[in-house]
């Protein structure tokens, strides 16, 4: 099985420091949705995993994050893709569960639904949590410089190996690449 596991908030749509709180807020980031429907097509098996410590931080509530990602989902049906889970971790940073990125609880239990390994899955992500989590499973860690990207690719640090893309569409654009 082909698996490609996206953080969503910097990688599918464009993120806030504020949090994206409602539907309203939720903008995909232009070609993010189009890469996704074209992962699809390539035999990809799309899943998202996101931190969403708004819902720990009081901020919104799981009938709101439902919303959100309904909407999510409608915008990729109109361009001829779909996600096949959304995994979420929505307790606040001081809360030290293991679901949290970079721990991770989250990336594991992706395998365990799938019945997949993810040694070499490719993890798309804009921040280092992702990178790092990526990695501590044996994923192939891929930055992407929307969203935290530049800041994070600045930053240095990342994970041995990590490869850095200008967004989702060039992202899926190398991985299907590679199998032609």
């Amino acid at each position: 099985m082909k698996l490609v596991i996206l953080d969503r908030d910097g990688v599918v749509n464009y993120d806030s420091a504020q949090f994206i709180k409602s539907p309203e807020e939720w903008k995909p980031i232009p070609g993010s949705l189009e890469a996704i429907a074209r992962l699809n097509q390539a035999g990809y098996r799309v899943v998202i995993a996101t931190n969403q410590s708004g819902i720990g931080r009081g901020l919104f509530d799981m009938a709101t994050l439902n919303a959100i990602h309904e909407k999510m989902i409608r915008e990729l049906g109109h361009v001829g893709g779909r996600v096949d889970a959304i995994f979420f971790c929505p307790h606040a940073a001081q809360s030290d569960c293991t679901c949290r990125k970079p721990k991770t609880g989250m990336f594991e239990e992706i395998g365990q639904r799938f019945n997949a390994t993810l040694a070499e899955a490719p993890a798309i992500g804009d921040s280092l949590r992702d990178l790092e989590a990526a990695a501590k499973v044996g994923a192939r860690p891929m930055l992407v410089l929307t969203g935290k990207g530049e800041k994070t690719l600045h930053a240095g640090g990342l994970p041995e190996g990590t490869e850095v893309f200008n967004n989702l569409a060039d992202a899926a654009k190398a991985l299907i690449a590679r199998e032609e």
